[in-house]
Parts: C-alpha cells; sequence; structure tokens
C-alpha cells in the first residue's frame, strides 16, 4: 500500500527551489514516461529540458508569444509570466510528436502525451521533488511551438515546473471520490459532482 499513499499524497505546487533532479534520478524519472499507455506505441511525447540562463530566453518569448496573441495583454500577467518562466528551477517543455496520418486517432496520441506527463509528475514526487504542469494562451500558440522545436502539425502539452518544494508547500485537502462516480446500470449516469 505504500505506493498507494505516495500517489494518495501527490499534489501540484509552483512553490518550489532549487535543487531540480538531475543526472541519474532525472533520467529515470522522465523514463516513466515509457510506461505510459501509448496505443500504438508511438511515443507522441518530446520533452525540451530549460534551466540555467536558457531560463530566461523561454520566459522572453513566452512574452512574445503572449503580446502576439493579445497586444493588449496585461502588464501584470506579463510581469507574472516572466517572473515564473525565469525563476523555476527547471521547466520541462511537453512537446506533443503528432501524427496525423497515423491510424491512431490524434486525440488518442495527445492522451497518450498527458498519462506520461503524469507518470514523470509522480515520478518526481516519489523521488522527492515537485511540479506544476502549466499550460496557459502559449501552449497553444504554433509560432511559438515552432520556435521551440515543435512546427505543425507538432503542438505543446504545456510546460512541467520542477523543482524541491519549499517546506511550507501543501497541496488542498483530497475531496472525497463519491461525487465523481457512477455506477452504470442501463440508464445514463448522473455524478453528485454535476449537480
Amino acid at each position: 500500500m505504500a505506493s498507494l499513499d505516495l500517489l494518495l499524497s501527490r499534489f501540484s505546487t509552483d512553490a518550489l527551489v532549487e535543487p531540480a533532479p538531475a543526472g541519474g534520478v532525472l533520467e529515470s524519472i522522465l523514463s516513466t514516461a515509457m510506461r505510459a499507455p501509448d496505443h500504438g506505441k508511438l511515443r507522441p511525447w518530446r520533452y525540451a529540458i530549460v534551466q540555467g540562463d536558457a531560463r530566461l530566453e523561454l520566459a522572453q518569448r513566452v512574452v512574445a508569444s503572449m503580446k502576439r496573441l493579445d497586444p493588449d495583454v496585461a502588464p501584470a500577467k506579463i510581469e507574472k509570466r516572466l517572473s515564473r518562466f525565469s525563476a523555476m528551477p527547471m521547466t520541462i517543455v511537453l512537446g506533443m510528436h503528432l501524427r496525423p496520418e497515423h491510424k491512431i486517432p490524434v486525440l488518442e496520441q495527445e492522451l497518450a502525451v498527458g498519462a506520461a506527463a503524469m507518470n514523470i509528475l509522480n515520478a518526481l514526487h516519489a523521488t522527492g521533488f515537485g511540479g506544476v504542469w502549466v499550460s496557459g494562451d502559449v501552449a497553444y500558440d504554433p509560432e511559438f511551438a515552432a520556435e521551440l522545436g515543435f512546427p505543425a502539425p507538432h503542438k505543446l502539452a504545456g510546460f512541467l515546473f520542477v523543482g524541491t518544494p519549499k517546506a511550507d508547500a501543501a497541496g488542498p485537502t483530497r475531496r472525497p471520490v463519491d461525487g465523481y462516480v457512477a455506477q452504470w446500470t442501463g440508464k445514463p449516469v448522473q455524478f453528485g459532482a454535476d449537480t
């Protein structure tokens, strides 16, 4: 049950400090992606690791994308994104290497990318690190994606901010699962969470 307790204690946080995982630990964490459900064994995930001085360059490109998408973007929003992207110990750019012509539907390829990212978040937690998956408007900017090495038809699934959780970092209280589960008996199900 220790593994189950570990999964039940995971939470997302951007209250992160150095160090980020490195070397063999980082390789093991990223290797958990290779165990994600993956119809067709396409392995559509691609990861670009951003650390050190490259963080500021990424942050500046994020801001350029924001301004391209919305010339009237609020200065406070720009400052927040610039600060976050340049200060995180590590950012993992979540790329989706999509094959629209393949018999496996693109949606299933994208779901595989999501499953692999969740494996990484769980592995971060299991090794004493933490992270949070973020997206926002820039994650859907094809020009920005191309600048990072993911030209169409490839895309971004967002970014993982990675590091060591601050000592006082804590997740929200875990909700009971009751409202999100229903027994199907031949009629359409209804969920308590939706009422």
